[in-house]
C-alpha cells in the first residue's frame, strides 16, 4: 500500500452546495456569474424538473441522455451544445448526464475530437464554457470528479477521458432530488457509491488522505442505505447517501477504482446492465477475492458496513453478498439476462481494462475473472 509520504493530488469542484433545498441556488450562482445562455444535459425524467434549478435566461434542455451513453449519444449532445452557444453547461441527472456534460464542456468549440482526448490529460485548455453538476442519484459521485466515460458501440469498450479541465465550477448536491428514486435503483446506486469508496480504500494506490473519505463513505452507506431503500422520503438517510456518493467521487480522482469496476463494465457495455446493478452484483466476489492481500482493510470495510465476519474469505463473501441481497438487488448474472456463453468474451473485455486492474491489491488473472463470472452466474 502507498505510504504517507507518497505524492498525491487532491482536486474538488470550486464550489460545493450541499443540503436539502439547495437546488435553486444554482440559478442564483449562474445569474451572479452573468451566465445567460445555459444548456442543461439531462434524461427525460429530470428534464421535467429543470425549473427547480431556478435558472434564468436562454435555457436549452437536452433531454435524451441514455443509460450507459455511447458515442452516438454524445454526438447528439454536441450538436445541441454547438447550436445553443451556451456559456454554462449543466449536468442534471445521474452519472451518465454528468459525464456527457463534462465532455460537452471541453469539446464544444474545441478543435479536438473525442478520440483525441481519450486517456489522461489529453484535453487542451482552457475550457470555453462554465460547468455545473447537479446529481439526482446517490451513486456515481461524478459531480466531484475529473473523469467521464462513454461506450464505443463497435468495440463495446468504455472510453475514459480524464482531465482537470472537466472539474465542475460548482456542484449542487440536493438530497431532495433523490427522494423519487425507486428502491431498486436506490439500492444499486448506493452500493456503487460504496464500491468507489471500498475499491479506493483497498487500492494499490490507496493514500491516508483519501482513506479518510473512503471509510467514512462506506460507513454512511452501511448506516443509511437500507433506510433509504425502505423509505425513499427519509431525508436524513437520503442526505447520508448523497454525502457517501460525494465522498466516493473524491476517491476517484487521486486513487480511482480497481478490479470490481473492471469486472462490472462488460455487463453494461455488452448487456446494458445499469452501472450500479453491475457493481453491486460483482462487489462481494471481488472484495472476498482481495481479502488475502488486504485483510486489515477488508475487516475495516466490513466493520463500517456493520457486518461481523471472521478472517476467512468465505465469511467476507457471505456477509457482503447478504448485505447486497437483503437490499433486494439481483445477485446473479443469469437473473440479469446475461447468457452463459458470453462469459468468456466478458472475461476478455474485463482483463483488458488495465487502468483499473493494475490498481487491484491482488493480481486478477483472466482465469480468476472468468471464475468470478462463473460463480456469479
Amino acid at each position: 500500500m502507498v505510504s504517507l509520504d507518497s505524492p498525491i493530488t487532491i482536486v474538488r469542484p470550486h464550489l460545493i452546495e450541499f443540503g436539502v433545498g439547495t437546488a435553486e441556488r444554482l440559478g442564483k450562482w449562474a445569474s451572479e456569474k452573468g451566465y445567460g445562455r445555459i444548456l442543461v444535459i439531462s434524461d427525460a425524467f429530470n428534464a421535467k424538473r429543470v425549473d427547480g434549478l431556478a435558472l434564468k435566461g436562454d435555457v436549452t434542455v437536452f433531454a435524451d441522455v441514455t443509460p450507459e451513453p455511447d458515442t452516438a449519444n454524445l454526438d447528439r449532445v454536441l450538436a445541441v451544445a454547438n447550436a445553443a452557444e451556451a456559456d454554462l453547461v449543466v449536468g442534471f441527472g445521474g452519472g451518465s448526464a454528468m459525464d456527457l456534460a463534462k465532455l460537452a464542456a471541453v469539446l464544444v468549440g474545441s478543435s479536438q475530437s473525442l478520440q483525441e482526448v481519450v486517456g489522461p490529460n489529453k484535453v487542451k485548455g482552457p475550457r470555453r464554457v462554465a460547468l455545473a453538476q447537479v446529481p439526482t442519484t446517490s451513486g456515481t459521485g461524478s459531480e466531484a470528479g475529473i473523469r467521464a466515460l462513454v461506450t464505443d458501440p463497435d468495440t463495446k469498450a468504455k472510453l475514459a477521458v480524464e482531465s482537470l479541465h472537466m472539474l465542475a465550477d460548482i456542484a449542487v448536491i440536493d438530497p431532495a432530488l433523490t427522494f423519487t428514486v425507486p428502491a431498486r435503483i436506490t439500492a444499486a446506486t448506493g452500493v456503487d457509491a460504496m464500491a468507489h469508496c471500498v475499491e479506493a480504500f483497498t487500492n494499490r494506490k490507496a493514500h491516508p488522505m483519501v482513506d479518510l473519505y473512503a471509510i467514512e463513505g462506506t460507513r454512511l452507506v452501511g448506516k443509511y442505505l437500507a433506510r433509504a431503500v425502505r423509505d425513499g422520503s427519509d431525508a436524513e438517510a437520503r442526505a447520508g447517501l448523497s454525502l457517501a456518493s460525494l465522498y466516493g467521487g473524491f476517491c476517484l480522482g487521486p486513487v480511482n477504482t480497481a478490479g470490481g469496476h473492471a469486472l462490472a463494465y462488460p455487463l453494461g457495455t455488452r448487456w446494458h446492465v445499469a452501472h450500479g446493478a453491475a457493481n453491486a452484483l460483482i462487489f462481494p466476489h471481488v472484495l472476498a477475492f482481495n481479502t488475502p492481500a488486504v485483510p486489515e482493510k477488508t475487516r475495516a470495510v466490513m466493520d463500517a458496513l456493520g457486518c461481523r465476519v471472521s478472517d476467512s474469505i468465505q465469511s467476507v463473501f457471505d456477509a457482503a453478498y447478504a448485505f447486497c441481497a437483503e437490499l433486494g438487488i439481483e445477485m446473479t448474472l443469469s437473473g440479469l439476462g446475461v447468457p452463459k456463453d458470453d462469459l468468456d468474451a466478458m472475461a476478455d473485455d474485463a482483463f483488458a481494462i488495465r487502468r483499473l486492474l493494475d490498481n487491484n491489491p491482488r493480481d486478477l488473472s483472466r482465469a480468476d475473472i472468468r471464475a468470478i463470472y462463473e460463480a456469479a452466474f
